[in-house]
């Protein structure tokens, strides 16, 4: 199948456009890219995450959600696996309001913009506490936390079964055994 993206959209023309398709799409920087789909370790550590994200945060305060969307400007938008937004917003909102964590699981595809391009964009967001990259083939997270008043230069680096991330300003404890349960590694 030969798909035919528009050249160039605004993020107001391209959040209408979007609606209905069966594909998945991100507005990076006017650019319409199609997004692929992921493997079963990718989907089960996505599930995975929603479920632990919604049994640890109040769910008065937060909203635990698959693939929103995330303001980055006029003319980006992203479409995270998991975004952790602010609770209550309304029903046909197409977008995060307040986004305090997003999650990203690495895909061969997507290391070196998740990494890149995707955490620079993130971590600009003043909403942010914490930005979480999974890979889907070892049991290793790349995490940026917010300080006092801004992000570290770099990630720090979890490895291995019985790694932790804890997020402070969330109050929130996310054990690997729970982010990795049931993911096969070759």
């Amino acid at each position: 199948m030969n798909v035919q993206l528009p050249v160039h959209m605004d993020q107001q023309h391209f959040l209408a456009w979007v609606q209905g398709r069966e594909e998945r799409y991100e507005l990076d920087r006017g650019r319409v890219i199609m997004m692929t789909g992921g493997s079963r370790a990718h989907w089960q550590i996505t599930a995975n995450l929603l479920k632990a994200l919604a049994a640890r945060l109040d769910s008065d305060r937060f909203a635990v959600l698959p693939e929103f969307g995330v303001d980055l400007g006029p003319d980006s938008i992203r479409f995270p696996d998991v975004v952790v937004d602010a609770a209550g917003e309304a029903s046909g909102d197409l977008k995060a309001t307040a986004p305090v964590l997003i999650a990203e699981v690495l895909s061969p595809s997507s290391e070196r913009i998740d990494l890149g391009d995707k955490a620079a964009e993130y971590l600009r967001l003043p909403s942010l506490l914490a930005y979480l990259v999974f890979a889907q083939d070892e049991m290793k997270a790349w995490v940026w936390t917010r300080g006092a008043t801004n992000f570290p230069a770099s990630a720090d680096v979890l490895e291995g079964e019985g790694a932790i991330v804890r997020i402070e300003r969330l109050a929130l404890d996310l054990p690997f055994a729970a982010v990795y349960d049931r993911v096969r590694f070759k």
